[in-house]
């Protein structure tokens, strides 16, 4: 943990944002050009707009540590490649005023200088599992999911490409990128044992599964309804951040993140299933081992709260999501033990 993650959460916001006024003199826009914060997650967003002119753009400063430049710039070529060559929609990054995709912006209150990336605004609605039927938009979504799986098999990655492992091991297994799950809101000892016979069970089904190249490989990571923009007849991804190696079910799995409760759920991954089927076989024995993929999702999601008890995000959630994931560990233990 850095000396900035130790400030007041209020303070963060505070310092956050002088960076981010410093940020946008790197760039080609209109000089009364502001940016206010939209989301705080492992990176700061905001939406930058200016009295001046009808343009929009999004500036991301990125959490010290956490990707490094190299990781960045890989994340970049990947959405851009998906972009240029069709597989979806995804945002266009726009250079700074040195040419570079990838800014490195200083500022006195801040210890260190942090990458920042500057994206053109993408229009478009965010889908509601509270307001909308998404049965539809999820066959619609494996359609785009399975797009972008094709083009990973067949894109050449680019020399240094370098982002995440989420196998087991760096999810919820001994060396984990959020935080240990044992970490998690409001874990109890009944708890505690409950998900650790859990983990076992998803460690043993994935290990059987395996991590082959039709099975793993570069995904999105984070295809939740929050980065999905609907946009007329159009369905753009956005928010590459977390986009690693991974199994391609993964995927799937995170299209239900945070409300993997619902009773609607075992029909919306079935509308996936056959939008992804429309351009991928799918085997059954794949299909089959869905839920293990929503369960290693959940879990992982209970280290990442515990992990960023700063966050909005993570606050609204806290040990209601937690005390939500009991009954999802015990229908799954009952199902695949």
């Amino acid at each position: 943990m850095s000396e900035f993650d130790d400030l007041p959460h209020e303070e963060q916001l505070r310092r956050l944002e002088a960076l981010a006024a410093s940020a946008l003199r790197h760039y080609d826009i209109p000089g009364d050009a502001t940016a206010a914060m939209i989301n705080l997650s492992e990176n700061a967003t905001y939406r930058v707009e200016a009295p001046s002119s009808s343009d929009r753009w999004a500036l991301r400063v990125h959490r010290e540590g956490y990707h490094s430049k190299a990781a960045i710039a890989s994340e970049l070529a990947w959405l851009t490649a998906l972009r240029e060559d069709g597989a979806v929609v995804t945002p266009t990054a726009v250079p700074g005023r040195d040419g570079e995709l990838i800014q490195s912006v200083s500022h006195d209150l801040l210890p260190r200088p942090r990458h920042v990336v500057l994206f053109e605004w993408e229009e478009g609605v965010e889908p509601d599992e509270e307001q909308h039927d998404l049965r539809a938009p999820f066959e619609t979504l494996g359609q785009i999911t399975a797009h972008m799986h094709l083009h990973v098999k067949e894109w050449p990655r680019p020399d240094g490409f370098e982002r995440f492992t989420w196998d087991f091991e760096t999810s919820i297994g001994s060396k984990p990128h959020w935080g240990r799950w044992r970490d998690g809101m409001g874990l109890t000892p009944e708890i505690e044992v409950l998900f650790g016979e859990t983990v076992d069970l998803i460690g043993t089904r994935l290990a059987r599964f395996g991590n082959g190249e039709d099975r793993f490989g570069l995904i999105h990571c984070d295809m939740r309804l929050a980065n999905l923009l609907i946009d007329g007849e159009i369905t753009k991804v956005i928010d590459f951040d977390d986009c690693g190696f991974g199994w391609f079910l993964y995927d799937c799995a995170t299209t239900v993140s945070f409300f993997e409760h619902k009773p609607e759920v075992p029909e919306l991954l079935e509308a996936w299933v056959r939008g992804y089927r429309k351009v991928i076989d799918l085997p059954s024995e794949d299909e089959a081992e869905i839920w293990t993929f929503v369960m290693l999702r959940r879990l992982l999601l209970v280290a990442w709260i515990g992990s960023h008890s700063e966050t909005d995000l993570a606050q609204s959630m806290g040990v209601e999501f937690t005390q939500g994931t009991v009954p999802l560990c015990e229908d799954y233990l009952a199902r695949f033990r």
